[in-house]
């Protein structure tokens, strides 16, 4: 059965202080079956504290997103010096044992480095994949946005380096790089079978746009989900969906009905209900 989940970091933020209390009733609030938890650079010294309070929530958590600095500091730091980064990754892994995660999200690459140095990248993936693994942890790439090359070019270097690497799909990221099209190709048909999890968020701007990059609700930019969605049962996908879409205003204050729209209209294109 497919899961329909919201992102917490749709809903904790910079502007509400990333304050996770903010979590407390929040089942009641969506519509959705479970929630990505998503792991802040700020949380490294609470993350036991952070986790005890989730715990006591009660919430179903099956994915976690692996906290996005990590992969820019192996980018910069190369080989050999990566005991801070995997030190972080290991908390990551135990957040998401403790939350009773099996699925994680990784920006392999990311930040201003991006994917300059993506071989830095690639070399530390399979020691990423193991600490994961040993955890019951199911690690998945994500197709973020380059500053260098492509994300799809990316994916197939490390595919044909480790055949069976999974991934997390993106729509707004796929955009960015004019490469949702692209996805529907039978040349790219035998990645579907490595997409373990996709990232459900609309995208109004154009190639390589820069200005435009910010997490959509579904409807709010250009992308086509009926088209996505079709293609989706076709091919049988069987993951679950996460909404991402950014839910609070400058100043804090989340906006419960702006999600529930889109998880909405992510079980209505999948014929579920809701």
């Amino acid at each position: 059965m497919h899961r329909v989940l919201c992102s917490t970091g749709a809903l904790i933020g910079r502007p509400n202080g990333r304050d996770w209390h903010l979590l407390n009733g929040c089942r009641d609030q969506l519509h959705c079956d479970g929630f990505e938890f998503m792991m802040y650079d700020t949380w490294y010294d609470d993350w036991e504290q952070i986790a005890d309070y989730v715990e006591g929530l009660r919430l179903t958590i099956p994915t976690l997103h692996c906290e996005k600095c990590i992969g820019e500091e192996i980018s910069l730091r190369g080989p050999g010096d990566w005991e801070d980064a995997f030190r972080k990754f290991d908390q990551n892994c135990r957040l998401a044992v403790r939350l009773g995660a099996k699925l994680m999200v990784l920006h392999l690459w990311d930040g201003v480095t991006s994917d300059r140095y993506f071989d830095n990248n690639l070399a530390a993936y399979p020691y990423l994949r193991e600490r994961a693994e040993k955890q019951g942890i199911l690690l998945t790439v994500e197709n973020v946005v380059c500053n260098q090359g492509d994300p799809l070019t990316h994916w197939r270097v490390l595919q044909k380096q480790y055949p069976d690497a999974q991934f997390t799909f993106d729509t707004k990221m796929a955009a960015f790089h004019d490469q949702l099209e692209c996805m529907y190709l039978p040349e790219n048909a035998d990645l579907w079978a490595h997409i373990a999890h996709l990232h459900i968020n609309d995208y109004a701007g154009g190639y390589l746009d820069w200005s435009h990059l910010r997490t959509l609700h579904i409807g709010d930019g250009r992308l086509n989900f009926e088209k996505l969605f079709a293609f989706l049962r076709d091919i049988h996908y069987a993951g679950d969906y996460t909404v991402e879409a950014t839910s609070f205003l400058p100043d804090g204050v989340i906006h419960w009905q702006d999600l529930n729209r889109s998880v909405d209209r992510v079980r209505a294109l999948l014929n579920i209900g809701g």
